[in-house]
């Protein structure tokens, strides 16, 4: 999987099952290239959501469903996540 498709199919799985208002990914796996871990094919993302159903839950909580929502891309296409909350 390509870093365009896996944004979009980030983006259409939590537009599917997180209500939200807007929703930005952005591929920062440029940052970790040099690093030890970094392994070809995973990717470091960077995702912004704005939405009134994630900001009524602390922070764990929001996490945990946005995990649960991308566990197979977790697994198989990203390295590293890094979730903003708005």
């Amino acid at each position: 999987m390509d870093i365009n498709e896996l944004i979009s199919t980030v983006k259409k799985k939590i537009r599917d099952n997180i209500s939200l208002e807007k929703i930005d990914v952005e591929d920062k796996t440029f940052l970790h290239k040099n690093h030890d871990s970094h392994e070809l094919g995973k990717f470091h993302l960077k995702l912004i959501i704005t939405s009134i159903e994630l900001k009524k839950m602390n922070k764990i909580e929001s996490t945990k469903r946005i995990y649960n929502v991308l566990e197979k891309e977790l697994k198989t296409h990203i390295h590293s996540i890094q979730i903003l909350i708005l």
